[in-house]
């Protein structure tokens, strides 16, 4: 049908949710009615995500009710078995999440599912650990992550608590598309799967559970017990889930002084006041700059809404703040972690890291000084899981130390299987304690790092290609960059190219050979002074995204440097 069809069908529903009905007769744009029927919502290894409203390309009760049919009837296919290991459910604080977590339930449990839902809301990360505390067979977390309030999505998990792999995440979309009419989807009684035990809620059980695991993320319990009273700094959960295991986690490991910033303390699906509850960006850090002025905090936390991302800003010495990017943050946990445990002798001689082939290659530096491996891996943290399971299974001789991705998502300990602000959270405030107990504010130990490693810039450029249009201009512009193959940028050579889409690595004198890392469609260039440039699409918005690390013996140079390669590659990109 085209858009306009669908369109009608969805008006000519008799049993419409009455929401959205009232929402589909307000929409008299035909470029946003065209937006909203013109095509399925995209699921992919990451699920969905996308605007709420009517429409098939909207979150909404239908759409999410379509792919957890699709979850469903692979599981069928699966036996079983696999139904009684069922599906484990979470959600966060936004519009509607509760109402979709729950008909997630009831849709699986009209397939005779087990399925075990939480009784509020609860970080994405204690979903991925509750998988495995189940031993489900998936998961589902309904969340947007760090996006604005008019946005939802639906996250799937796979059985080692990581994201769905690609497999079996294709075997779903598959099945999606053969479901017929979106409005027939059967569902259970959810009061007589609770009857029945074919739905269990959890709560205090798998958050016990959960954080008698963080205990491990300390290393020097000595730190906070001397300096975790006295030390001040700000905790932001953004209105989101944070807070929920946040501090607790914070209490546990000795951490008592820290004052949560009021007004983004609750769960509250309209995110007052923040446009965009995203902890790398400077207006959602507003609210606590002003709070710890007042009480002279030593660093300022936040963790986006389903408390998987965290950012931080760091007093400088002039009182004001500096936020701190994904990339500076993970290398200074890096840096600490294996600082930590070398003073303690209990580094690993087989220790590794691992980060995305987008991320900085300054904690690869860092690693590199302490004899420790870094393995890049493609961007997704299904990808660090993968890692983290071939360690544990003996496919690679390594044990994990740290995994991280540019986009402020860190794992410290493995229990967890995708990037955990709450670990990230404790960690942080032992890393602020250890900088204290050297008389130095944590602004102070990354300017330390950055003269003993070199001054690393990175950025990344978001260009959005909305629309019925955008998928092709996307296309447009990776074919672009593949056939007309850039051999310089700002006056220096490309000496590597790398195109994961076909697994090969290109030298400048043409020597081709294989990288060794599963397809995807991303092109990276190492210029010859280290620089590197990457280009690939964003997984869940309509966005090419751009990545840019460089790196020089001083600051201003490393601006300069980065102004330049920018100019660049916006040139080549027009």
């Amino acid at each position: 049908m085209s858009w306009k069809e669908t369109y009608e069908d969805w008006l000519q529903q008799p049993n419409l949710d009455p929401t959205l009905k009232a929402e589909l007769k307000s929409m008299k744009d035909d470029k946003e009615i065209e937006d909203a029927f013109y095509a399925p919502m995209s699921f992919g290894t990451a699920g969905m995500r996308g605007l709420m409203g009517p429409g098939i390309n909207r979150m909404n009760v239908y759409t999410v009710r379509q792919a957890t049919e699709g979850l469903a009837v692979l599981m069928d296919s699966l036996g079983d078995d696999v139904k009684k290991r069922g599906v484990s459910i979470s959600y966060d604080s936004r519009h509607h999440s509760r109402e979709f977590a729950h008909d997630c339930a009831r849709v699986l449990g009209a397939h005779g599912i087990q399925t075990y839902i939480y009784d509020n809301v609860r970080p994405t990360p204690e979903l991925s650990f509750a998988v495995r505390y189940n031993n489900s067979y998936a998961g589902i977390m309904i969340t947007a992550s760090h996006n604005p309030k008019e946005y939802n999505g639906y996250k799937i998990y796979g059985e080692d608590g990581g994201q769905m792999p690609p497999k079996e995440s294709d075997m779903i979309t598959g099945y999606i598309r053969k479901i017929k009419d979106i409005f027939d989807i059967q569902l259970a009684d959810e009061q007589t799967m609770l009857n029945d035990g074919l739905e269990v809620i959890m709560g205090e059980d798998v958050d016990h559970a959960y954080l008698e695991h963080a205990k491990e993320v300390t290393i020097n319990r000595d730190l906070a017990q001397k300096y975790g009273k006295d030390m001040k700094f700000v905790f932001s959960p953004l209105c989101g889930t944070g807070r929920m295991l946040g501090e607790r986690a914070l209490r546990q490991a000795g951490f008592t002084n820290f004052t949560i910033e009021p007004t983004e303390a609750q769960p509250n699906g309209d995110f007052p006041g923040l446009e965009h509850p995203n902890p790398e960006f400077p207006e959602a850090f507003v609210r606590s700059i002003k709070l710890g002025k007042e009480i002279d905090a030593d660093v300022l936390i936040a963790t986006d809404p389903d408390a998987d991302r965290l950012g931080c800003a760091v007093r400088q010495p002039n009182g004001d703040y500096q936020l701190l990017t994904g990339n500076q943050i993970a290398s200074v946990m890096l840096h600490y972690i294996l600082e930590a445990h070398k003073q303690a002798g209990t580094l690993p001689r087989n220790a590794a890291a691992v980060k995305s082939i987008v991320s900085t290659n300054f904690a690869a530096k860092i690693a590199a000084d302490y004899g420790v491996e870094m393995i890049n891996v493609l961007t997704g943290f299904k990808w660090i899981a993968d890692q983290i399971h071939q360690y544990e299974t003996g496919q690679a001789d390594h044990t994990f130390m740290f995994g991280f991705e540019e986009s402020y998502g860190y794992l410290v300990k493995p229990f967890v299987r995708d990037k955990d602000a709450i670990q990230s959270l404790t960690l942080l405030a032992e890393i602020a304690a250890y900088y204290k107990s050297r008389d130095m504010t944590m602004y102070d130990g990354v300017q330390e790092l950055f003269k003993k490693y070199g001054y690393f810039k990175e950025k990344t450029i978001s260009n959005t290609y909305a629309g019925v249009d955008g998928p092709a201009k996307i296309q447009g512009l990776m074919k672009k960059f593949r056939e007309e193959a850039p051999t310089h940028f700002a006056g220096h050579q490309v000496v590597l190219t790398e195109d994961f889409s076909n697994n090969t690595k290109k030298t400048a004198d043409g020597q081709v050979s294989e990288l060794g890392i599963p397809e995807s469609n991303v092109l990276r260039y190492v210029l010859d002074d280290d620089t590197w440039i990457a280009i690939r699409p964003s997984g869940t918005e309509p966005k090419l995204k751009f990545y840019i690390g460089t790196s020089a013996d001083t600051e201003d140079a490393a601006d300069q440097k980065m102004a330049e390669f920018e100019k660049a590659l916006q040139d080549f990109a027009e």
